[in-house]
């Protein structure tokens, strides 16, 4: 079964850390591979308000955005949080700004 979780870290360095923590394995080269199958989504700081543009598209007023770095996860074969990420889930009552194609946040919230 698929779950969709939507998280929101203090920092992009936070994000990847709970990403680097998940199962992985290291080749012959040393180089560090997913060892699941969970989708991961790094979103970003998202806009909260868009700024302003004339029409030589100009700035006239910076977009504002989000403090926190957001991270979508489709998650594989789990139905809770793995260890550590759920204080920075979010819940939303709609889809967000980003989605999964054909998977409903709404109807698949981890």
């Amino acid at each position: 079964m698929k779950f969709i979780g939507k998280y929101e870290f203090n920092s992009l360095e936070q994000a990847e850390s709970k990403i680097n923590a998940l199962p992985s394995i290291v080749n012959e080269d040393g180089n560090n591979y997913p060892a699941h199958k969970h989708t991961i989504v790094k979103i970003g700081f998202i806009t909260i308000q868009d700024g302003t543009y004339d029409e030589e598209g100009n700035v006239l007023t910076e977009p504002v955005l989000n403090d926190k770095y957001s991270v979508d996860v489709l998650w594989n074969n789990l139905d809770s949080h793995p260890y550590g990420w759920a204080s920075y889930s979010i819940d939303l009552d709609n889809e967000g700004s980003h989605n999964f194609l054909g998977v409903s946040y709404i109807n698949n919230k981890i």
